[in-house]
């Protein structure tokens, strides 16, 4: 087990660090991983009973922090969502499904138990891609989340009812499903019992001990332990894990808990896909290439086209309709479990077996290509007239404008400049990814819209290019960057300001064309600052000199901290905080008697914040030696603030 663990992790850092400089999804490098390294190909790989439970831990994480987003309230508002779109979906899907394959001379029974299988979809990967895309709360990601969780329970029933089809149940079917769906609503009161009354008691008592580890263990504790329940029960362990995800979004740590569980969810959930991709025989692909093919695309056409259609049935339109069906089109996970089941019972035979699997497999790489390119396929597939689409509503809408704001991010920030542009009388459209916020705001305003702001056709929508100023106040500053580098290479003379929590990403969002900066942190700092002055009797006047100076030096003397034992020193997107770090020098440190500007620290990417020597700050312009017992303060990320250190001391 350690050295196939060992195998699969090393070949999976080298396939996703190429399939990133591809730009290709992280997912399909996965299952390429599974496909070379398995028993049909280079055979790496020893069969391992462990390796299959491991990774479906993975999904058992994905679907935690996914129920952590949508939390009770908003799966409430999912129900004709979860139970119309997704009973219809499963329905008609696996008829349309069940037919063509009793049409192909498959036996009736069996026709009508594939049939239901191919029309279950994956959760591990559309799960995945919508997050990596920042989708999931659009209208055809949270079409796509209610019909799959639907499909977890379906999966149950059709892993119960195979058994009973094929003569060696236990019990009818008519008392499965019923003791199936009683144990499924058993597991919900249960976790919504111990979320309002167990649960925040927990998680309050860690947070009081400060300790990152105990909080790390709760939460792993708590994914594990609902797995192992609802696995006991004899239920999805998946959904158990959405469940109890979703019961606690309510709670205050429901961000930390997503924080400790990310990287655990990612790793197990890689070891998911290459283990999926172990499954086929690439000896098939030779054999059969071409009937795999059409297998595929009749799969994807069939389950893509029946989606859509029932997604335009319910009054949606037409892109979302679209984008819904391919975002579904493909097979799932739980397919391959129900085929080594029915060939278990003599139920399939083994040709079509390794067929079907290999067509499920294809339409599952292909799946995360399918959702980056859906916006231009969803627009080509719209075929009829209908009313017009989003973006061609937003251009009608922002075509009057002219030298007006565009605000991306409609959050507590964005809606606080709303406000001051409106007593004004300033002109402005906004835009956030937030269906539910722009749904209250669109209620008292016209002018906030729901989409990403780093579509190019998007901002063309609301008129970027007539546009005075474009306010980015997104919470995510690797979207912020790629908006402010989107609207510069469109817009060169905009300008662009944006809002960051710190100061991590300045330089990178001033190099991608942002007017201006604002990192909220210091400016908090600042203010907080301007009124201790001004409380201790410094002059407002000077006071003003003193804000005025350090903004013009783009915040360069509130750049980095002091950190402490607990403080963590990754920024929320996994980059190096600025730190502050004082450096004493001895008689013999290799920086005495050389200026500090002949040291070249800077191309280190280090600022030398102050030099102070005998308690007193030295002028920075006075370019005087440094002398044995100065104390030179730098401020950078942790790796420069290292290497300044061994310059300053020994030169190297």
């Amino acid at each position: 087990m350690f050295t196939d663990l060992l195998i699969i992790l090393a070949c999976s850092l080298l396939v996703i660090a190429l399939f990133r400089r591809l730009r290709l999804p992280a997912v399909l490098g996965y299952l390429c991983v599974g496909l070379l390294i398995g028993p049909a190909a280079l055979n790496w790989i020893s069969p391992a009973n462990d390796l299959p439970h491991l990774a479906e831990l993975g999904v058992v994480f994905l679907l935690f922090t996914l129920g952590l987003e949508f939390s009770l309230p908003r799966m409430l508002a999912l129900r004709r969502t979860v139970f119309g779109l997704g009973s219809a979906q499963v329905a008609f899907c696996g008829a349309a499904l069940g037919a063509t394959l009793w049409l192909t001379g498959i036996a009736p029974l069996t026709a009508v138990l594939l049939g239901l299988g191919l029309a279950l979809s994956s959760t591990a990967i559309v799960g995945k891609e919508l997050v990596s895309l920042g989708e999931v709360f659009s209208e055809h990601g949270q079409n796509a989340m209610g019909v799959l969780l639907f499909q977890d329970l379906v999966a149950v029933l059709l892993l119960t009812l195979v058994p009973v089809l094929a003569g060696s149940g236990e019990e009818p079917w008519y008392w499965s499903i019923p003791w199936t769906l009683g144990k499924t609503l058993l597991l919900f009161c249960g976790l919504l019992l111990a979320s309002r009354w167990l649960l925040p008691k927990l998680f309050h008592e860690v947070a009081q001990s400060r300790s990152a580890e105990l909080f790390v263990m709760l939460a792993l504790v708590i994914v594990l332990l609902t797995a192992w329940l609802t696995h006991l029960l004899g239920l999805s362990m998946a959904l158990g894990a959405f469940l109890a995800g979703m019961l606690l979004g309510e709670s205050h740590y429901r961000h930390q808990i997503e924080a400790d569980i990310r990287p655990f969810r990612d790793i197990l959930l890689g070891l998911f896909f290459v283990s999926v991709g172990m499954l086929i025989d690439l000896r098939l692909f030779a054999e059969q290439g071409l009937g795999i093919a059409l297998v595929t695309l009749l799969l994807l056409g069939i389950k893509g086209g029946v989606v859509a259609l029932l997604v335009r049935l319910r009054g949606e339109d037409g892109e979302t309709a679209w984008r819904t069906g391919l975002a579904l089109a493909q097979a799932g996970e739980f397919f391959f479990a129900l085929v080594a089941l029915m060939r278990q019972h003599e139920l399939l035979a083994p040709e079509m077996a390794g067929l079907l699997l290999a067509a499920a497999f294809c339409s599952m790489a292909l799946t995360p290509l399918l959702l980056r390119i859906a916006p231009q396929l969803a627009t080509r597939l719209r075929r009829a007239p209908g009313p017009e689409s989003q973006l061609e509503d937003i251009a009608s809408r922002s075509a009057e404008l002219q030298g007006h704001a565009v605000i991306c991010g409609y959050g507590r920030v964005g809606q606080s400049i709303g406000r001051f542009l409106q007593r004004e009388g300033q002109e402005f459209v906004a835009l956030d990814d937030d269906p539910v916020r722009v749904e209250e705001a669109s209620a008292g305003e016209d002018n906030v819209h729901f989409g990403d702001s780093r579509r190019r056709e998007l901002l063309e929508a609301v008129g970027i290019t007539r546009a005075r100023l474009l306010v980015v106040a997104v919470d995510k500053t690797d979207v912020a960057l790629a908006i402010v580098a989107e609207a510069r290479r469109h817009c060169p003379h905009l300008q662009i300001l944006v809002r960051t929590r710190d100061d991590s990403w300045l330089a990178e969002l001033q190099a991608a064309g942002a007017s201006e900066v604002v990192p909220e942190v210091l400016e908090s700092s600042l203010m907080l600052a301007s009124h201790a002055l001004v409380m201790l009797g410094v002059p407002e006047r000077r006071v003003h000199a003193h804000l005025d100076e350090v903004r013009r030096s783009r915040y360069r003397l509130l750049h980095g901290y002091y950190h402490g034992a607990q403080a963590n020193l990754l920024d929320t997107q996994g980059q190096s905080r600025r730190l502050l770090h004082a450096v004493n020098l001895p008689e013999d440190a290799h920086a005495c008697g050389h200026c500090a500007a002949d040291l070249d620290l800077e191309e280190l990417g280090l600022e030398v914040q102050a030099i102070r020597r005998e308690g007193v700050d030295l002028p920075m312009e006075a370019l005087a030696q440094l002398q044995a017992g100065d104390t030179v303060l730098l401020s950078g990320p942790l790796q420069a603030i290292e290497a300044g250190e061994a310059r300053l001391l020994s030169g190297s």
